[in-house]
């Protein structure tokens, strides 16, 4: 197992930090029933797993995700806003309610925390530096100011990172960059479009460090 650097907060100013007018307000949600969601979360266990913490990389986990944001990104696929031909066809018969009591569930969930080896040493140390200190040639901002010091997210936008899978975390960051240079063909939506521009200015070996390092946080 990896040990972390200590926490050291350095921060890039971050251009799109006056961009707040562009996001969309937080989204209401009615009262939820965890206890309903986890019944209704049994058609989600084969990729996601029983208890959120998917076994596939290919998918992520949702245990432990910030309030709100499951729900948020379930409007987003059924909406069409973001594109995934499974997901937008699980999420286009889900009502208010159920969005509220999946997110309940899933947001309740203990998550297990990423492994990784001591190969992968040197790619963690270069994604924490970048997590904590952003890359000023670019005016990259650091992840820490919106995902938090130990990536764990902030409610209700900016999700948790933390522990989540190497490889879906880079698919992810891949099509957001990707969303960017070609938004016509656009695949993952980010609001105010802070994720597509940070995205889009690191380096596929940038990318593959953060995922790296994202995964091993706890």
């Amino acid at each position: 197992m990896i040990k972390l650097l200590p926490f050291a907060a350095v921060l890039v100013s971050f251009s799109l930090a006056g961009n707040a007018s562009h996001l969309e307000p937080p989204l209401e949600l009615p009262a939820a029933d965890a206890a309903a969601g986890q019944d209704k979360a049994k058609v989600c266990a084969s990729c996601h797993g029983a208890d959120g913490n998917s076994t596939n990389p290919a998918y992520p986990s949702l245990a432990g995700q910030v309030y709100g944001y499951i729900a948020a990104q379930l409007s987003l696929f059924k909406s069409g806003q973001r594109k995934n031909d499974i997901m937008m066809g699980m999420a286009a018969g889900l009502s208010e309610q159920d969005l509220a009591d999946l997110d309940a569930y899933y947001s309740s969930q203990k998550t297990k925390p990423g492994v990784v080896s001591e190969k992968e040493r040197e790619a963690v140390l270069r994604g924490e530096r970048l997590y904590r200190g952003g890359y000023a040639p670019l005016q990259v901002a650091a992840c820490i100011s919106c995902h938090g010091p130990q990536g764990h997210g902030i409610p209700l936008r900016y999700p948790r990172v933390a522990g989540q899978h190497r490889k879906y975390l880079e698919d992810q960051l891949l099509a957001f960059k990707g969303s960017y240079e070609t938004p016509e063909t656009a695949v993952r939506f980010s609001y105010g479009d802070i994720m597509t521009r940070i995205a889009f200015l690191l380096s596929d070996q940038q990318i593959k460090d953060l995922s790296a390092y994202m995964h091993a946080m706890n």
